[in-house]
């Protein structure tokens, strides 16, 4: 049986050698093109096709979906339908560009119309956000800071292994890959023992991370398990949660991460699913305690995705300081959305949830310049012969994830954003 995953599936469309984005993955997005308004996308190779044509055509008829969700600015409303409703549409999309159906491939009018070159499409944030939480879910990445702003015997919490911590960030500074941030201002205290100072965050830090997105979940008061997480799940993007090191350190305690994170985070454009992800699901790291029964996870909850982190100075090459994967998640999507609503806190459609730092094991598997550099104490040498222990002004980073089973590659593209100086 041929479905939407199976490896001998080719397109009529032109997909390059090494694409993130063949006939298997069927990503989603918001683009737009001369000016005309955004509107739901989706891409193969490096063709972005126009998801409100193919509507109006009534190609997209019989998923459940409504012709006029696919004119909106953001995918909300082609989401509400659920689960079942993204998994028809994908499989529409599916039929449409097998390298066999001449439905679009032979209508010449339609096909101009609907398809673009990538290189002529602005990308948009691919739905409305109306919460943002931030895990702490990377065994490796919690023990290094630990062992930095604590000792090795000390690194994790005593609920660290109990228990996926996260907390609640700001939703309205999530900006898409391209747009550049500023760098923040806030209070540090360079001397503990001197007062803090005001002014430019020097210890500026991306943090590689992968996001998930939500369907609608249950009504406020009702929980949504581990067997159930899964359903109420759309999608992934890549995610660089912007981090203000010295900011931070100052003002975390008592009540965790403020202003130093709620600058800005960049997420990739496309959002994967979690069906086209399907065939790169692992297991997951040992979880010693066991945990407790309501986070208890039947199937294997990981994804083998391959994560890379690139550091380009102005007007200079581009140099790899990271190579981590999304399977090194010690807590995973499935027991996060299960502990963030078994207090019965509602989930909406659009909600973003990001696994925090994903570190590896081997030190250039580090997800953030915090860990690569030590703390500073390591610099690392970029390609031109510069040196970084954190971000500079002028850099641009970029983030990369991709996995591959049986031949097929299926990956997110990249996030990228340069850092301009502070505003005054």
């Amino acid at each position: 049986m041929i479905t939407a995953n199976s490896p001998d599936l080719r397109s009529w469309i032109s997909v390059p050698a090494d694409s993130d984005f063949p006939i298997q993955n069927i990503p989603f997005g918001i683009g737009s093109w001369n000016g005309e308004a955004p509107v739901p996308v989706t891409r193969i190779g490096d063709t972005v096709v126009d998801l409100s044509i193919l509507a109006e055509a009534g190609l997209l008829d019989g998923t459940g979906i409504a012709r006029e969700a696919f004119l909106a600015p953001h995918l909300n409303e082609v989401m509400q339908g659920g689960k079942q409703t993204m998994r028809a549409l994908r499989e529409r999309l599916s039929e449409l560009f097998r390298h066999d159906n001449a439905t679009l491939r032979d209508d010449n009018t339609l096909r101009e119309d609907a398809l673009l070159p990538v290189d002529q499409v602005v990308m948009h944030l691919p739905v409305t956000i109306g919460d943002y939480t931030d895990f702490y879910s990377s065994r490796q990445h919690a023990y290094n800071v630990g062992c930095m702003f604590r000792d090795p015997n000390n690194a994790l919490l005593p609920n660290w292994l109990h228990l996926p911590v996260g907390y609640h960030g700001r939703a309205s500074s999530i900006i898409p890959s391209g747009q550049p941030i500023h760098r923040p201002m806030g209070q540090r205290r360079p001397d503990p023992e001197k007062p803090p100072v005001f002014g430019p965050s020097v210890q500026l830090d991306f943090e590689l991370e992968v996001a998930f997105i939500t369907f609608a979940g249950k009504a406020l008061g009702q929980r949504i398990s581990t067997a159930e997480a899964e359903d109420h799940i759309f999608g992934l993007v890549l995610f660089n949660d912007w981090s203000a090191r010295d900011i931070q350190a100052w003002e975390y305690v008592p009540l965790g991460p403020f202003l130093a994170k709620n600058f800005a985070s960049s997420i990739s454009p496309w959002v994967v699913t979690l069906d086209a992800l399907e065939p790169l699901r692992v297991a997951g790291p040992v979880q010693d305690p066991a945990p407790l029964p309501y986070l208890v996870a039947e199937r294997d909850g990981c994804f083998d995705v391959q994560l890379e982190v690139g550091i380009a100075p102005e007007g200079g090459a581009e140099t790899t300081v990271c190579r981590s994967n999304f399977k090194h998640m010690y807590w995973n999507m499935a027991q996060q959305l299960a502990h963030h609503t078994v207090n019965g806190c509602n989930i909406r459609c659009g909600d973003m949830m990001a696994s925090g730092t994903i570190s590896g094991p081997e030190q250039d598997s580090y997800g953030s310049m915090l860990e690569l550099s030590w703390r500073g104490t390591k610099p690392l040498q970029l390609a031109d012969g510069s040196e970084r222990k954190f971000i500079n002004d002028g850099d641009t980073v970029v983030m990369r994830g991709h996995g591959s089973r049986n031949g097929v590659r299926i990956g997110f593209g990249e996030v990228r954003a340069k850092v301009l100086p502070v505003v005054e």
